[in-house]
Order: structure tokens, then C-alpha cells, then sequence
């Protein structure tokens, strides 16, 4: 197994230990956990196409991992009152629709790749959620305010690039719906 899957494999194992930080009230450490996990998607899929170490695993799994990652984090925050509930039913609206449109049109052969609206997306929710993070780990009302109001924005800012690349890939791969 190549460095890219390795990290893409720690970035999964990292998931259960962000969860607990989480839940217990630690933050500080689901904060720096989520970082670190979402630093490796960086680095993985640079060594992969650096190196070229591009698997099939890693076109499966890479995704995969950033999705666990993330949905874990926003499942938590909904649960707690962070996240409303109804922004987590259209990100993962979308993230179904566009699983779904994947695997009808894997079955004919073909492969729709992720597309920068998508990977612009995925950018927006890895910096709210540690944003968010640390919104519930300070005390300060001050630093609280700015730290708040910037994961806000980029939460809203990662709904709304979530609806469009989700319109975006439905009106290019259309012909999906069509067989």
C-alpha cells in the first residue's frame, strides 16, 4: 500500500478519536484532530499525483474519507444545536444525488470526475468546521464574536457552493438520467 492510501486510511482511523474529543468536550484536540485529518487530504492527493500513486482505492477512498470526516463533524453539531438540522439534510441531499448519478453511470463504464465546484465545497466545510470548533472552545466573548461570525460565513458559504456544484453536476452529466 502506497503513502497516499496510508494517510487516506489514518485520515478514517482519525475519525472515531475526532468523535470522542468531540463528545467529551475536548475542542481544543477535536480541533487540532479535524486539522491534522484534513492536512492529510491535502498531502495525499499531492504525493499521488506527484509520485504518480493515483489507485483505484484512493479514487474511492479519498472522497469517502473527506466525507466521513466532515458529516461526522456536522452530525455532532446538529446534535448539539451548532449546525441546524436542515443544512445537514441538503448537504447530504446532494452528496446522495451525486453518489447515486456515480454509481448509475459507473455501471455503463463511465466516470464522473470531481469537479473544482465540488472540490471548492469540500474547501468551504474544512475550514467551517474547525472554525465552529473553536467557536465552542472559547471563552473570550470578543475573539468569540469574530471567530463565530467567520464560521457563519463560510458554513453559509459551503451550503450554498454545496446546492450549486450539486446543480452543476446534475446539468453536466444529465445524460445519466437519460439511459
Amino acid at each position: 500500500m502506497n503513502l497516499p492510501n496510508k494517510l487516506t486510511i489514518a485520515r478514517i482511523i482519525s475519525v472515531p478519536f475526532f468523535i470522542a474529543a468531540y463528545m467529551f468536550g475536548y475542542y481544543i484536540l477535536a480541533f487540532i484532530l479535524f486539522i491534522a485529518a484534513s492536512l492529510t487530504d491535502m498531502l495525499d492527493g499531492k504525493i499521488a499525483r506527484k509520485y504518480n500513486l493515483v489507485t483505484n482505492f484512493g479514487k474511492i477512498m479519498d472522497p469517502l474519507a473527506d466525507k466521513i470526516l466532515v458529516y461526522s463533524a456536522f452530525c455532532l453539531m446538529v446534535e448539539d444545536g451548532t449546525v441546524p438540522g436542515w443544512m445537514l439534510i441538503v448537504i447530504l441531499a446532494r452528496e446522495f444525488a451525486i453518489a447515486g448519478m456515480r454509481t448509475v453511470a459507473a455501471s455503463d463504464g463511465t466516470v464522473i470526475a470531481a469537479g473544482m465546484s465540488g472540490k471548492i465545497k469540500t474547501v468551504l466545510q474544512m475550514i467551517a468546521v474547525p472554525l465552529l470548533l473553536l467557536t465552542a472552545a472559547i471563552d473570550n466573548l470578543d475573539v468569540f464574536y469574530y471567530i463565530n461570525l467567520a464560521a457563519q460565513i463560510f458554513l453559509w458559504a459551503s451550503l450554498i457552493m454545496t446546492v450549486y456544484s450539486g446543480i452543476e453536476y446534475i446539468a453536466k452529466n444529465k445524460n445519466v438520467f437519460a439511459q
